[in-house]
């Protein structure tokens, strides 16, 4: 029998320290569970795998924003038939002229600016990146600098203002010599004879309007080839005709000298020349003397 007046105390159970692992977005967490001391355990951080993950996002979006900004106010021209570096630049309202606009795209465009074809892409508002740098070569005039349309290398011609008589008027080409005369007869003429005198150039030839007035037609002329057709302010007309790229369009205002095209071998041709004619309408069969034309107006021809 037991000792009376005595009992056994029943002891406390120890609770030992223990981790329970939850999960927290897939990382984990670690949770201390203090024993009935009330002890304190250290805790650690949790990570968010999502978080470490976001970091290359945010780093492409801001270099995604840096480009939209670096790239602001920067456009791009698809050239079209007819177009000419002067005609871009002040439809696209470029500051600087076509200077501003050939120079941010000489790589592009090349050495001779009056040689721009139909496709190419031309920057607008920025300057785009050179490889190189020619500070020999002299800066173009105008943008209707002549050059050879086959890409044979020409050499630059230094700047200067077109040469006008005092009485506004020019010959056609320059340094040109007559081929085929005015009048001449022959069978292989519908009207029986020349309508107009042939200047003897290679294609790729600058030509100039011969006085001021305003295009007419512009454009294929069948056997003219491509033909451009100028109202001059005096109320003649002046053809000029199997051009192997056109500068000008219909409607244009031209000044005495400016360029209008490029000379070639388009149309009934036996090779490259010159076409020109002067005509009292538009139309073919009103012709006149052009060599007469230009002399009474104090051209040397």
């Amino acid at each position: 029998m037991p000792a009376k007046g005595k009992h056994r105390r029943p002891k406390t159970p120890r609770f030992s320290r223990s981790i329970a692992v939850a999960g927290t977005g897939g990382a984990a967490l670690a949770l201390p569970l203090l024993g009935a001391t009330g002890a304190h355990a250290a805790t650690t951080q949790p990570v968010s795998g999502k978080a470490v993950q976001s970091l290359p996002v945010v780093e492409k979006t801001a270099v995604k924003k840096a480009a939209v900004q670096r790239n602001s106010g920067v456009r791009t021209y698809t050239v079209q038939s007819g177009d000419w570096l002067a005609k871009i630049a002040d439809a696209q309202h470029v500051s600087g002229g076509w200077q501003r606009l050939y120079d941010d795209n000489r790589q592009a465009v090349g050495q001779d600016p009056s040689l721009i074809h139909p496709g190419l892409k031309l920057s607008l508002g920025a300057k785009t990146a050179r490889t190189h740098t020619e500070p020999s070569a002299p800066a173009p005039a105008s943008p209707s600098r002549s050059g050879q349309a086959s890409g044979a290398a020409t050499a630059p011609s230094a700047p200067s203002a077109p040469s006008v008589p005092s009485t506004g008027y020019t010959l056609p080409v320059a340094g040109a010599t007559i081929g085929t005369g005015y009048h001449v007869a022959g069978s292989m003429w519908s009207s029986g004879y020349h309508t107009g005198v042939d200047f003897v150039v290679p294609t790729g030839t600058s030509l100039k309007a011969v006085a001021a007035g305003t295009v007419v037609s512009a454009g294929w002329g069948g056997a003219y080839g491509n033909q451009v057709v100028i109202k001059l302010n005096d109320g003649y007309y002046a053809q000029y005709g199997h051009l192997s790229r056109l500068s000008v369009s219909a409607g244009q205002t031209v000044t005495a000298g400016q360029q209008i095209g490029l000379s070639g071998a388009t149309g009934n041709v036996t090779g490259p020349h010159l076409h020109f004619e002067i005509r009292t309408t538009p139309n073919y069969g009103s012709d006149i003397d052009p060599v007469g034309y230009l002399r009474s107006h104090g051209v040397a021809v």
